[in-house]
C-alpha cells in the first residue's frame, strides 16, 4: 500500500515534539539537529541507490570515489556516517560525539556541504537522540521521499518560531503557484531572499515534471544574509539532489549588495522579499559618481519603505526575455507618490504580466493577505504588451487550521492554467483542474469572467491611478456581496503597518533582554 507521505510527515514531527518537550532545549537549537538528522536519512538512501548501480563497475581495487556518486546526484556518505552504522552503537555509546563526527565527515567528502551541517548534538540528551535515531529508522520509503518529510519539518519550525521563521521559509503552495506561472523549464534562476532554497527546491521539481534533469536544466544563484539560514538553504539543496551558488552572510544585504552581477542577467527571479523594511541607507544606493545604482532602474522612492526597492532589484536582474514571480505586500500595489511613480514606469516597460491577490493566513507569520506579482520582459513586444492580467484567488483555498490556509494541487493548476490560456499555451491537466476549467471557460479559450480575472489594458489601469490591485479590475462574481474596496485597501495598509511595528517591538523587546541579561552576568 502506498505511503500517505503528508500523514507519515505529521507523525513524524509530533513524536519529534514530544522529545524535545523533555530536553529544555528552544525548537532553533533543536531544529537544524532534526533536520540534518532527516538529510541523512535521505543522503544514505541516494546514495545506496547510486552505489549499487555504480559499484559492480569498478574491478579489482578500484573503487568509486566521492566525485563518481556526486556526478550521479548523490552525496558520498562515508562509513562512519552510515545511518545503520550509527543506530548499531551499543546503548553506552555517546551518541552527541558521534553524531558530530558523522556531519564532520560528510562534510569533509562533499564540498557542497563543507560548513553546512550542524555540530550541535552534544546539547541534546543522549536519550532523546537515539530516540530520534529510532523514529527514522523504520521508515520505508522512496529516497526523494525524505525530501517532503523535510519540507513539513522546516514548515513546523517555521511556524514554531512564528516572525523568525517568516524569515526563511515560504510555504510550499504559494511557491508552486510562482513556479507553474513563471515555467522555468530552462536557465539562471536568481533569489536574492533565497532564505531555506524554496523557490529552488520546487523549480527542480517542475523541471522533472516535466521529464528533465534539474542539474542539466538549471543553474541556481541565491542571496542570504543569515548564515544559519544559508547553511539550512544548502542543506535543503542537497537533500533534494540539487546545489547552487548561494552566497551572503555576515553584512551582506541585497540593496547594496551585488555578489551575483545581476543586471540583466537571469532567465528567472523568484522570491519572497522581507515587506515594508525601513531605514535603508539611501546613500549606499548611489555610484561613486553620485548617480542612481543602476540595478534601480525605476528610480528610488522618497518614502522609507523597500518595497519598490526590492521590484527595482527584480526587474533589473531579468535578462530581455525574463521572467520574475515573487511575493509582495498588498499596499505595493496602491501605495501613492513616489511608489505610484515607480509603479508607473515598470507598467510603461510592458513588462507586468500578471497579479494575483490571494487571501489571508496562507503564511505561517502573516495574518493578511499578499499579492503575487509576476514580470516578464518578453511580453513587451508581443500582442499583450500593453495589458495585464489581473486574477483573484481570495476565494481559493482549503483550510488546514483555524489559522492557516493552503492552494490545493487542483487550485494550483487551475490559475496557472488561466495564465496559460491569456498566453495562449497549453493547458495542464495532472493535477484535476479539468472541471473548474470547463466550468469558467467551457469553449477552451481565455475571456473574462466576473470576480475573477480580468485581463486589462494600460489605458485601464492609468485610469485607476496606476494601480495593480486585482480587486479594482476583477469585479464581483454574480451573487457575491459587494465589498468597499477603498476601506478594504486602508485597513489593510493600516494592518500592514501595525504588525510591522509588531515586528519590531519583538525585536527591540529581545535585545533588551540580551542586552539585560549580559549586564547581569
Amino acid at each position: 500500500m502506498a505511503t500517505d507521505l503528508q500523514d507519515l510527515a505529521r507523525r513524524l514531527f509530533k513524536a519529534a515534539e514530544t522529545m524535545w518537550t523533555n530536553t529544555g532545549l528552544r525548537p532553533d537549537q533543536y531544529a537544524q539537529p532534526v533536520l540534518a538528522l532527516i538529510a541523512l536519512r535521505q543522503m544514505e538512501a541516494k546514495f545506496l541507490q547510486v552505489d549499487a548501480v555504480l559499484r559492480p563497475t569498478f574491478t579489482g581495487r578500484l573503487k568509486p570515489t566521492p566525485a563518481h556518486y556526486q556526478a550521479r546526484g548523490a552525496m558520498f556518505v562515508p562509513e562512519i556516517a552510515r545511518f545503520s552504522r550509527l543506530l548499531a552503537l551499543p546503548g553506552n555509546a555517546n551518541l552527541g560525539a558521534e553524531l558530530t563526527a558523522a556531519m564532520d565527515a560528510i562534510g569533509e567528502a562533499n564540498p557542497d556541504l563543507a560548513g553546512v551541517l550542524p555540530r550541535g548534538y552534544a546539547a541534546i540528551p543522549n536519550t532523546v537522540l537515539a530516540d530520534l535515531l529510532r523514529l527514522l529508522a523504520p521508515l520505508d520509503v522512496e529516497g526523494d521521499a525524505y525530501g517532503l518529510i523535510f519540507e513539513y519539518f522546516m514548515g513546523e519550525f517555521a511556524s514554531a518560531f512564528m516572525q523568525k521563521g517568516g524569515e526563511y521559509f515560504t510555504p510550499a503552495s504559494i511557491v508552486k503557484l510562482i513556479v507553474e506561472v513563471i515555467e522555468p523549464f530552462h536557465g539562471a534562476i536568481l533569489d536574492p531572499a533565497c532564505g531555506s532554497g524554496g523557490m529552488f527546491v520546487h523549480s527542480a521539481e517542475f523541471v522533472r515534471r516535466h521529464h528533465k534533469a534539474p542539474d542539466k536544466e538549471l543553474a541556481l544563484f541565491g542571496v542570504e544574509k543569515m548564515d544559519d539560514t544559508i547553511r539550512l538553504c544548502r542543506l535543503n539543496l542537497a537533500v533534494h539532489g540539487l546545489s547552487g551558488d548561494i552566497k551572503g552572510g555576515g553584512n551582506t544585504n541585497s540593496y547594496y549588495d551585488d555578489p551575483h552581477k545581476l543586471l540583466g542577467r537571469f532567465d528567472f527571479v523568484m522570491a519572497n522579499p522581507p515587506f515594508n523594511q525601513s531605514e535603508v541607507d539611501r546613500s549606499r544606493l548611489m555610484t561613486a559618481t553620485g548617480q542612481v545604482d543602476p540595478r534601480f532602474p525605476l528610480g528610488l522612492p522618497t518614502v522609507n519603505n523597500a518595497n519598490t526597492l526590492w521590484i527595482n532589484l527584480f526587474y533589473a536582474a531579468l535578462n530581455e526575455t525574463g521572467r520574475a514571480g515573487f511575493v509582495m505586500a498588498n499596499s505595493a500595489s496602491d501605495a501613492g507618490g513616489s511608489e505610484r511613480e515607480i509603479r508607473r514606469r515598470l507598467i510603461e516597460t510592458g513588462a507586468v504580466d500578471c497579479i494575483v491577490a490571494v487571501g489571508p493566513n496562507l503564511f505561517y507569520t502573516v495574518i493578511l493577505p499578499v499579492t503575487l506579482w509576476f514580470l516578464d520582459r518578453g511580453k513587451a513586444k508581443g500582442p499583450r504588451g500593453d495589458q495585464v492580467l489581473f486574477l483573484d484567488a481570495r476565494h481559493l483555498f482549503r483550510q488546514v487550521t483555524r489559522a492557516h490556509r493552503v492552494f490545493d494541487p487542483d487550485q494550483i493548476e487551475f490559475l496557472a492554467n488561466i495564465v496559460r490560456l491569456w498566453r495562449a499555451e497549453p493547458i495542464e491537466d495532472t493535477a484535476g483542474s479539468g472541471p473548474r476549467m470547463a466550468e469558467a471557460f467551457p469553449d477552451g479559450h481565455y475571456h473574462n469572467v466576473m470576480g475573477l480575472c480580468r485581463a486589462a489594458s494600460r489605458a485601464d489601469i492609468a485610469a485607476q491611478d496606476w494601480s495593480l490591485n486585482p480587486g479594482r479590475y476583477v469585479g464581483v462574481a454574480p451573487g457575491k456581496v459587494v465589498d468597499d474596496e477603498e476601506f478594504r485597501v486602508k485597513l489593510e495598509a493600516l494592518q500592514e503597518e501595525l504588525e510591522g511595528l509588531n515586528a519590531e517591538a519583538a525585536t527591540l523587546q529581545a535585545r533588551i533582554a540580551q542586552n539585560v541579561a549580559e549586564l547581569l552576568v
